[in-house]
């Protein structure tokens, strides 16, 4: 029996490891109040943010390279799809199509979601991973919500502008962890 899939969208990260080498992606339920926090690791992290930053680097990053080259071939992406989750981890599936053949492939989700955000490809989960990964964030005031946004979430002048209120209440030791947020932006 096929699963109702419903739709999520990339609304951040985490800026600081949860634990070595791992952050956590928050994918938000399109039209819902849900959201499901994966634990991604360090390499996959760096390709989400740069595509959130909307940032043009240098040279290609491995997500990047695969977009470009299933284009070059005219194939597309369809979808991820976000099946199930077993002791902790996330499964997920890829679905590609050259016009005449759709093909699924097994994938780790925070690959698929890296190369979902260059292709635009819609990503979707079940009803039960919603119900068992999920949260629901209290609605806060607008400058709450502002004030909650993650540094991967702000643009570097945003962070600009903490930093700077930092230093005016003398919140030195902030204004230092911004410092280093802004830097690391920029080196992106």
């Amino acid at each position: 029996m096929e699963q109702k899939r419903i739709r999520l969208t990339v609304m951040g990260m985490s800026t600081g490891e949860i634990s070595r080498g791992a952050y956590a992606l928050i994918l938000a339920q399109v039209d819902g109040p849900v959201k499901i926090p994966i634990v991604i690791a360090e390499a996959e992290a760096r390709s989400i943010a740069a595509r959130m930053e909307h940032l043009t680097l240098p040279r290609p990053m491995t997500h990047d390279l695969f977009a470009s080259f299933a284009q070059a071939f005219g194939i597309a992406m369809v979808e991820v799809f976000i099946h199930k989750f077993e002791d902790g981890v996330f499964h997920s599936e890829i679905t590609f199509t050259d016009g005449e053949r759709r093909v699924t492939f097994d994938s780790r989700t925070s690959d698929a979601v890296a190369i979902a955000m260059r292709t635009g490809s819609p990503i979707y989960t079940t009803e039960e991973i919603l119900h068992e990964c999920g949260f629901i964030m209290e609605e806060q005031a607008p400058a709450e919500a502002a004030a909650a946004k993650t540094p991967a979430e702000q643009t570097v002048e945003e962070l600009e502008r903490l930093r700077d209120e930092a230093v005016e209440s003398e919140d030195y030791e902030e204004a230092r962890r911004l410092t280093e947020i802004i830097n690391q932006k920029k080196s992106i």
